[in-house]
């Protein structure tokens, strides 16, 4: 069974998402955003999915106050289900 792993920020808000995506951008980061996994329940639809090695970085932004997410979650795929671990 093959099972990936990857980083999901979220957000308050659309406009929130779309300026991190500024700073990912920026910060040479590989994203992508996608729809807030259902696994996840937040007040916005939009999240940024990252590589989980690119993690201390993107906690680096947030601590810095570059982005403002309202959480950063451990997000697992495999064929079994889909599960997603807070981790700030």
């Amino acid at each position: 069974m093959i099972k990936e792993t990857y980083g999901v920020t979220t957000y308050k808000s659309t406009h929130h998402t779309i300026q991190a995506e500024g700073v990912f951008k920026e910060k040479e980061i590989s994203f992508r955003t996608i729809p807030t996994p259902r696994e996840i329940t937040v007040s916005c639809g939009l999240a940024i999915i990252f590589a989980l090695d690119d993690l201390p970085k993107v906690k680096d932004m947030v601590n810095n106050e570059e982005i403002n997410v309202d959480s950063i979650y451990k997000y697992t795929k495999s064929g079994s289900g889909n599960k997603a671990e807070k981790i700030d």
